[in-house]
């Protein structure tokens, strides 16, 4: 079997901090979020990473030291891009082998072992299905509808969902599903979305699915739900850091090397500090401050801040700041 990561999105509802870090490279704590997905798929199989000319370099410079293949496609902005579905063809078309194909954007805390397990009886395609318990909120993506475990439709974003089991982006499939793959990219015109092909395949194969109901499961596509990953799989960890008298860390917090804390300032919980920051009677909760943020007499909560970046005098909630902005109140 080999692995395939999906990681070849622009992220767009993450910009700007997107525009200059590949999503599945942004950190939840001292890992970033690629980190959690290889240490569950590594030992299924050889591992794949799918990304662009992009953000090509900072895949390869991560996976070394790793026993991972980069593969890039050549687009370097959105409008550019393959999509999921032409990539994943692209990748599948040199691999005369089962795959397991992850999306590169999405964490989960359970074991995905049995669904391998899963998908060797069954001998046919198959997905993971998370039961969100909650219809409006299934509406919002890849919805199942099942006879016994197999899917009989698969249905993207629907306004009525036959059932709150919504796809994951977890697949394993044999090998025939590669020419299986030509053949859709080659006659639709939607193939940006790989819940579009799986409406199509279980049309023309037996399309399995199989329902995880514990653990938790984080679609990273917006600042909230990113958030909420951090606070999941964030462990803490306070590096070589000057820490005033008179501020206090609440955890969990990650706080790299080189950060100074002073003055009246809270660090915590669920703060992602980068190298390099300056926070000085400020107040920093549930967020991330990339490297070499300064904040004076600021209060971040549920907030991405870039790199470089120096705020003042200023209350944020629900902001995300491009690199190397200066903003202040007068």
């Amino acid at each position: 079997m080999k692995v395939v990561i999906m990681a070849g999105g622009y992220a767009t509802r993450l910009w700007p901090i997107t525009k200059t870090k590949a999503k599945p490279l942004l950190p939840v704590g001292r890992r970033k979020i690629i980190d959690v997905i290889y240490e569950k798929v590594r030992n299924f199989g050889d591992v794949i990473v799918s990304t662009n000319k992009r953000f090509e370099g900072d895949f390869r410079e991560w996976s070394e030291g790793k026993d991972v293949s980069i593969v890039a496609e050549e687009s370097t902005r959105e409008e550019e891009k393959l999509g999921a579905v032409k990539a994943l063809a692209q990748v599948l078309s040199e691999i005369d082998d089962e795959t397991l194909v992850v999306a590169g954007d999405n964490l989960f805390s359970f074991d995905i072992s049995e669904f391998v397990d899963y998908y060797r009886e069954k001998g046919k395609p198959c997905t993971c299905l998370y039961d969100v318990g909650d219809y409006e909120l299934a509406r919002r993506y890849g919805v199942a509808e099942l006879s016994g475990d197999r899917i009989v439709k698969f249905l993207e974003k629907p306004k009525e969902p036959p059932s709150t089991l919504v796809g994951i982006g977890i697949y394993a499939f044999p090998a025939y599903v590669a020419d299986l793959l030509q053949e859709y990219v080659s006659s639709s015109p939607d193939a940006d979305n790989i819940g579009s092909f799986m409406s199509w395949l279980c049309e023309r194969d037996e399309l399995f699915g199989f329902s995880f109901s514990e653990g938790m499961w984080y679609d990273i596509g917006s600042p909230d739900s990113y958030i909420e990953a951090l606070k999941m799989f964030m462990e803490h960890y306070v590096g070589k850091v000057e820490v005033d008298r008179y501020s206090k860390i609440i955890e969990p917090v990650c706080i790299e090397d080189g950060v100074r804390i002073v003055g009246r300032s809270i660090i915590g919980p669920y703060a992602c500090v980068g190298e390099g920051c300056l926070i000085e009677n400020s107040d920093v909760c549930e967020s991330v401050l990339f490297k070499n943020v300064i904040l004076r007499n600021t209060t971040i909560w549920r907030s991405l801040i870039d790199d470089e970046c120096e705020i003042r005098r200023l209350n944020l909630s629900g902001s995300i700041i491009g690199s190397h902005a200066k903003i202040q109140r007068a």
